[in-house]
């Protein structure tokens, strides 16, 4: 599931809002600063960050182009409501924003709008800290290049549109190499192998006597 920092400097908001993305699957990490959610932001793989715009040490306004860099989406969460503060934070690149007190309900369904918008315009795949770019063809591993060969690459794309759902030796031969059993699926052993090991994931789960599953 999607990574979600959220930079925040009042602990019981912070709180409110890790225990209500936690319960509906979102993973989460937090900073109660501006110093500590920049460190987050250069070291951390995140999907989409929540921004409190008056924190401590660094300002959210001086966080967004550290953000806007890394094209990680970002919703303001501040307790200010005047439209000057919207526009300034929407003209610096924010991608929404949300004025407390706020609903649960409604933070969670800017997430889930954000989330599927920036899928959709980047064309983008992920697992845990797996991203594929269909775009250019390329796999990322904490934002580190993986070098996969094309059938690797394409059998990883098959595991990820399958995700869950387990699929036999024969099926992927079928798919990928485009030729029928004949006895021997060696070759997807093979293949698999090397991308746990490229990829460094135990999320490739083999399945007795079957074949292979990507779990959630």
């Amino acid at each position: 599931m999607e990574k979600i920092l959220i930079i925040e400097d009042e602990e019981p908001i912070r709180e409110l809002i890790k225990l209500n993305l936690s319960m509906v699957g979102f993973q989460t990490i937090e900073a109660d600063d501006g110093e500590k959610g920049l460190s987050k932001i250069k070291k951390e793989y995140v999907d989409l960050i929540i921004l409190d715009l008056m924190l401590p040490k660094i300002d959210g306004y001086k966080l967004l182009p550290y953000i806007l860099e890394k094209n990680i989406p970002v919703i303001l969460l501040t307790a200010k409501d005047s439209l000057k503060d919207k526009v300034k934070g929407l003209n610096l690149g924010a991608d929404d924003y949300i004025t407390k007190p706020f609903e649960s309900m409604e933070l969670i369904a800017r997430i889930n709008a954000l989330l599927r918008r920036s899928k959709k315009q980047d064309n983008i795949k992920k697992f845990d800290d797996i991203e594929i770019d269909e775009k250019k063809r390329k796999v990322f591993k904490n934002e580190k290049e993986i070098d996969l060969t094309l059938k690797e690459y394409e059998l990883l794309n098959l595991l990820v549109d399958n995700k869950g759902i387990a699929l036999s030796r024969e099926k992927m031969l079928e798919i990928i190499w485009d030729y029928e059993y004949e006895g021997n699926t060696r070759t997807v052993d093979m293949h698999i192998q090397r991308l746990r090991n490229k990829l460094g994931t135990d999320k490739i789960r083999t399945v007795y006597k079957i074949g292979y599953r990507l779990e959630d």
